[in-house]
Order: C-alpha cells, then sequence, then structure tokens
C-alpha cells in the first residue's frame, strides 16, 4: 500500500507520559506511562540446554511490557524502567522496545505504509536526533519521517506565529520563544 495515502503515525514521546495517534485526529488514541518492565535476569545462561539458548534468548527480548501494563500487579516479577529522562533518550534498546511496542500493539500500524511524525525536546542534541532517524528508518523502515521540537507544534496548534510557550511536563520544564 502507498504510504501517501494512509495517515501518519504520530508518537509524542514524554518522560512521563507517551501520546499515540493519527495525524489529522484531534487528540491521540492513546495516552500511556513511558515505561517498560522487562524481566530481571537471575543466574547465568551457562545451565541452559545449549540447543535452547537461542530460542530463550529470543523469547526473553519479547518478555516485556510498555504503558499501564509495565506498572500493573502482573508485572511484578519484572523491573521498571524509562528510557528517557528529562526529556532524553538515556537507554536506546529499551526506547526501541518501546517503539516497537507503540506501533505494532497500540496503533496497530504496519511501519512500511504510515509516515512517522515524532517529538523531541527543545535541546535534544543531534546525536540524539540523529540516532532516532537510524531506528526509525533500519529497524522499523518507515517511508519517512519528521521529527519535531514538541513547543514548535504546541505553538502551531494554537494557530500563533509569536508566543512565549512555558511547558512544565513530568521531569522537563521549557521556555521557548518564538517571535
Amino acid at each position: 500500500m502507498a504510504a501517501g495515502r494512509l495517515p501518519a503515525c504520530v508518537i509524542d514521546n514524554g518522560t512521563g507520559y507517551t501520546k499515540l495517534g493519527y495525524a489529522g485526529n484531534s487528540e491521540p488514541q492513546f495516552i500511556i506511562p513511558s515505561a517498560i518492565a522487562v524481566r530481571e535476569k537471575v543466574g547465568s545462561q551457562s545451565s541452559t540446554l545449549r540447543w535452547n539458548i537461542n530460542t530463550s534468548s529470543r523469547i526473553e527480548d519479547l518478555d516485556f511490557y510498555i504503558g499501564d501494563e509495565a506498572l500493573s500487579p502482573s508485572a511484578a516479577n519484572y523491573a521498571v524502567k524509562y528510557p528517557i529522562r528529562h526529556g532524553i533518550v538515556e537507554d536506546w534498546d529499551l526506547m526501541e522496545r518501546f517503539w516497537e511496542q507503540c506501533i505494532f500493539k497500540y496503533l496497530r500500524a504496519e511501519p512500511e505504509d504510515h509516515y512517522f511524525l515524532l517529538t523531541e525536546p527543545p535541546l535534544n542534541t543531534p546525536e540524539n536526533r540523529e540516532y532516532t532517524a537510524e531506528i526509525m528508518f533500519e529497524s522499523f523502515n518507515v517511508p519517512g519521517l519528521y521529527i519535531a521540537v514538541q513547543a514548535v507544534l504546541a505553538l502551531a496548534a494554537s494557530w500563533q506565529s509569536r508566543d512565549l510557550l512555558h511547558r512544565s511536563l513530568t521531569g522537563l520544564v521549557s521556555c521557548v520563544s518564538f517571535s
């Protein structure tokens, strides 16, 4: 299916919450905690049978929860981690797994069929932006990607061209002046 015919997927990553949806909708379809619960590794894999090592590591890669499920009592044997701190991605492996679940489980989208709009904080580094693009293009094979500053999108949504925007979110406070 042609990527231009389907709406763009929008993922607004935040320290506390991630908002997911499609372009053109008035509000996000999902607002979930930016948390991921991964199983703690107990002991070593040396006791695992030799023929089972590859299989168990693949299953382990799928054994995690995100969002509300990560914070639920059913994830009691898991370690809850937050891949984003103060608006900046700190654990790229967890972030990639988080995006995977966002795309496939929540948005139920084939990434090859949609353009993507991701957000970033005002002082995100070019290296982080580049690594985000690398993951989206190489791991998810998206046909197009736009990474926008959260404050700029908030200003555009308010139909203003000049403003002083103050955002106070979980773990991040930013003031951005537009003129």
